[in-house]
C-alpha cells in the first residue's frame, strides 16, 4: 500500500492531541454531572489531569529537541495514568455507569496507544541524533 506522509505542521495535527482532545471534552462531560461537593475534589482534579494530557502533548510539540519533546509527552502519558485513576474512582463511586466507564476506559487505551507510539518514534530520534 502506498501511504502518503500527512504533514504535521502544529500540535493540532497530532493524533496523540486529537485522541487526547476528544478525551478532554467527554470530561468535561461527565464531570457535569458530578455532585456539587465534587466541584473542588475529583471534578476538578479530572479536568486538570485531563487538560494536562493534550497541554503537554502541545508543549512537547513545540521543544525543539527530542529529549525535550519526549519528556513532555511522557508527563502527559503520567497525566492519562491519573486521569485513569479518577475515573475508575468515578465509576466506583456510582458518578458514572458502567458504560460511559467502558467509553472512556476506551478512549483512554486509545490515547495511551497513540502516546506510547509518539514516545517510541521520539525517542528513536534521540538515538539517531545523538
Amino acid at each position: 500500500m502506498n501511504y502518503e506522509a500527512r504533514k504535521i505542521n502544529s500540535f493540532v495535527d497530532l493524533n496523540a492531541w486529537q485522541e487526547g482532545h476528544k478525551l478532554v471534552l467527554e470530561i468535561y462531560e461527565i464531570t457535569k454531572k458530578f455532585p456539587s461537593a465534587e466541584n473542588f475534589g475529583l471534578t476538578s482534579q479530572m479536568q486538570r489531569s485531563a487538560v494536562s494530557i493534550t497541554s503537554n502533548i502541545a508543549e512537547g510539540f513545540g521543544r525543539q529537541t527530542y529529549k525535550d519533546k519526549t519528556h513532555f509527552y511522557f508527563i502527559s502519558a503520567g497525566s492519562l495514568t491519573e486521569l485513569h485513576n479518577q475515573v475508575i474512582i468515578s465509576k466506583d463511586l456510582k458518578y458514572i455507569t458502567i458504560e460511559k466507564f467502558g467509553v472512556i476506559g476506551g478512549q483512554i487505551i486509545k490515547v495511551q496507544k497513540i502516546l506510547n507510539g509518539l514516545i517510541k518514534s521520539s525517542k528513536s530520534r534521540i538515538i539517531h541524533n545523538s
